[in-house]
């Protein structure tokens, strides 16, 4: 399902790491985020409110883009 504000999530297993790619072109990467968390906010309708609620703040990140 489309979003409207990411444009692009991966995930790299090996790291636990979850990239996310906004439309506006900023990347931001989570570290020791489960498979299950990946999982789920690519399954969600509304990726912005799944990000903001599981992932932001929870997990620490570095913006790379």
């Amino acid at each position: 399902m489309p979003s409207a504000v990411i444009n692009e999530i991966v995930y790299d297993q090996q790291k636990e790491l979850l990239r996310v790619v906004f439309v506006t072109g900023i990347i931001y990467e989570y570290q020791r985020v489960p498979e299950k968390v990946y999982k789920e906010l690519k399954a969600s309708l509304v990726k912005g409110r799944y990000l903001n609620h599981h992932v932001k703040g929870k997990y620490a990140f570095e913006k790379v883009g």
